[in-house]
C-alpha cells in the first residue's frame, strides 16, 4: 500500500500528460472534444483509471471511446516515460457522468422552483383559519 499523498500525485502527474498527450500528438479523426477530468489511482499504483467527458452527440462519445482505446498503448508508454516509476499502471478509460448529474440536478432545482412558485401563489390569498389572532387573550378569558 503506498501512500495516499503520492497516489493523488502521480494521478494529478497522469491526468496532465495524458491530456497533453490528446491535446498534441493523438492524431485519431474519431477523437472529439475531450476534456480528462479526473485520475484515480489503486493503492498499489498499478492502475490507473481515467475519467472524462466528450462534448457532443452519443455517437461521438462512442467513437471518442473507441479512439481512446485504441491510443491506449501509446498513452501508457508516454506516462511510463515521463513519471519515471518502475511499473507503469495500466489506464483504463472511464466516461465521467458530471454532464448527465449537472442536467438531473438542474432539472430537480426546475421543479423545486416550479413547486415553490405555486406554493406562493396559493399562500398569496390565504387567510387564516381561526382569525387574524388565533390565541386567547387575557380579555377572552374575561369575557367568559
Amino acid at each position: 500500500m503506498v501512500d495516499a499523498a503520492r497516489a493523488r500525485k502521480l494521478g494529478d502527474r497522469i491526468r496532465v500528460i495524458v491530456a497533453e498527450m490528446l491535446e498534441t500528438r493523438v492524431k485519431d479523426p474519431r477523437l472529439g472534444f475531450v476534456t480528462v477530468t479526473d485520475v484515480r489511482m489503486t493503492g498499489d499504483l498499478q492502475q490507473a483509471e481515467i475519467f472524462y467527458t466528450v462534448y457532443g452527440s452519443d455517437e461521438e462519445r462512442a467513437a471518442t471511446a473507441a479512439a481512446l482505446e485504441s491510443a491506449k498503448g501509446v498513452l501508457r508508454s508516454e506516462v511510463g516515460r515521463q513519471t519515471g516509476v518502475r511499473h507503469t499502471p495500466t489506464l483504463t478509460f472511464t466516461a465521467d457522468a458530471i454532464p448527465e448529474n449537472a442536467k438531473h440536478i438542474e432539472d430537480l432545482l426546475a421543479r423545486a422552483a416550479a413547486a415553490d412558485a405555486e406554493v406562493s401563489r396559493v399562500a398569496a390569498g390565504a387567510t387564516y383559519a381561526a382569525g387574524p389572532d388565533a390565541y386567547r387573550t387575557k380579555d377572552d378569558e374575561d369575557a367568559e
